[in-house]
């Protein structure tokens, strides 16, 4: 009988451990949320990046005025950095969304550019005004 009551609070460890976990990764998502929603532009970023101080260049030299979180310096960004690769971004940062929508890095921001299609975007999105 004992066994079967130390297997059984073995299930129960887990199973709250899993519980644990989830609630970590909803709120994770919940967070990189909250700070994308309602915001034209948002560019997650760190300060010993040099790419991410190139794309917040770029962006900005189109009149935007993105806001940028940078995850060296924020209290959580260690975890909106592990929900960012989990979202797909590879690396993590920089990670731009605009209109809401995660757009991707470096390499997906300078492509849209190249096809001149970064512009418009940014006009959609009612980041910058003609």
């Amino acid at each position: 009988m004992a066994a079967k009551s130390i297997l059984g609070g073995w299930a129960l460890f887990t199973l709250f451990l899993s519980l644990r976990i989830l609630q970590r990764e909803r709120w994770g998502m919940a967070m990189v949320s909250a700070l994308v929603n309602e915001r034209s532009v948002v560019i997650f970023s760190k300060n010993s990046c040099c790419m991410c101080h190139t794309i917040k260049t770029l962006i900005g030299s189109f009149g935007a005025n993105p806001t940028v979180y940078e995850l060296d310096e924020h209290p959580k960004g260690h975890l909106i950095e592990k929900e960012l690769k989990g979202l797909g971004c590879k690396p993590s940062v920089p990670a731009v969304f605009i209109g809401q929508k995660l757009i991707g890095g470096a390499n997906e921001i300078m492509t849209l550019h190249l096809q001149g299609q970064l512009v418009p975007l940014l006009l959609r999105a009612n980041a910058i005004w003609v």
